[in-house]
């Protein structure tokens, strides 16, 4: 089994358009996106075109839909009972708002994210693909650090996967790690990472 590298990445994202190349995130080098190797928090392709490199070597890859979210598929957008989003018989309309990013959870009890596309008089529609599902998607940017993860960082990484707090792998992750992410994406997610 390989190592696991702790590795930093400051990066360029664009979605790759019929038109051009659309800019859909940036880190910079006070917050890049730091991941463990080995533990599927970054996609496969994205670690496997980084983690070979060296500190201060450039990048600029592309990834297929399917390297990356998955198409986007029509039926996952939901029709959901608007009750469903009652709280003590009163709709959660402070949450619960067009655009807004909600959590959801199925009979097995797994926490997934879903958008709010719309709310009707008795359904709200919700979104469950990835907001980058269907995109074609293009990173430029360079390896800001890489070493051998420690001891430390790994059992605080794999607490983490067993859902007992924050610790991503990297020092700024999104939603629920506290509020030093740099980043404007939804579902609290680096694009490159997929778990954070």
């Amino acid at each position: 089994m390989d190592d696991n590298k702790f590795i930093s990445v400051v990066y360029n994202l664009h979605s790759v358009e019929t038109d051009g190349e659309q800019l859909i995130e940036k880190t910079t080098e006070e917050l890049p996106f730091s991941f463990i190797t080995g533990f599927g928090v970054a996609l496969l392709p994205f670690e496997d075109a980084v983690k070979d490199l060296s500190q201060g070597d450039t990048f600029d890859f592309t990834l297929t839909p399917e390297q990356g979210y998955g198409a986007y598929e029509e039926e996952r957008v939901l029709d959901l009972a608007k009750d469903m989003f009652c709280d003590d018989g009163k709709f959660d309309d402070e949450h619960v708002k067009e655009g807004a990013v909600i959590p959801l959870q199925n009979q097995e009890g797994q926490v997934f994210p879903a958008e709010v596309v719309s709310i009707g008089s008795d359904t709200v529609r919700v979104d469950l693909n990835h907001p980058l599902a269907g995109k074609t998607l293009h990173f430029t940017g360079h390896v800001s650090e890489t070493r051998l993860a420690t001891a430390d960082e790994v059992n605080h990484l794999v607490r983490h996967l067993a859902g007992e707090g924050c610790g991503c792998g990297c020092d700024h992750c999104g939603d629920g790690c506290g509020d030093e992410c740099s980043h404007d994406h939804k579902h609290g997610e680096h694009c490159g990472c997929g778990h954070c």
